[in-house]
């Protein structure tokens, strides 16, 4: 996977909370979702894009899971390890970010530090139906 970088600015304040943990474990907290912008493509009739940061309390980790669109990460703080499926997990660190194509099952999303918090910037392109998440059945 080749990294690279990525910038951009907060413009809303949505949450949007996702239920991981009735996926997973009912004991479980999940990841806090924030999305900041969710915007129709005016020059792709029927895409938008998504900006969302994700925050990983210490040791906390994403349910595995798949997204229908094309998702960029870009590492705000601490350490994610991510992995998706037929690539090694790679832990990538503040300043460094990833790509994963449309529908990658994404096995591996979580803070790699067990006492310090982490953020993720993630954008995406999808179609205006998608789904942000799809939790993967085991």
């Amino acid at each position: 996977m080749d990294a690279f970088r990525y910038c951009a600015a907060p413009l809303a304040s949505l949450t949007l909370a996702f239920s991981a943990a009735a996926f997973a474990h009912e004991s479980a907290p999940s990841e806090k979702v924030t999305v900041l912008q969710d915007q129709m493509l005016l020059n792709a009739p029927g895409k938008k894009a998504m900006m969302l940061v994700v925050d990983y309390s210490p040791g906390q980790a994403s349910i595995a899971h798949k997204h229908q669109g094309t998702a960029m990460a870009y590492v705000v703080s601490g350490e994610i390890t991510s992995q998706v499926k037929g690539e090694k997990a790679i832990t990538y660190k503040a300043g460094e970010s990833w790509y994963e194509p449309a529908s990658s099952e994404h096995l591996i999303s979580k803070n790699a530090s067990a006492t310090k918090p982490a953020r993720l910037l993630v954008f995406m392109l999808m179609d205006k139906t998608d789904e942000v998440l799809i939790p993967l059945k085991n």
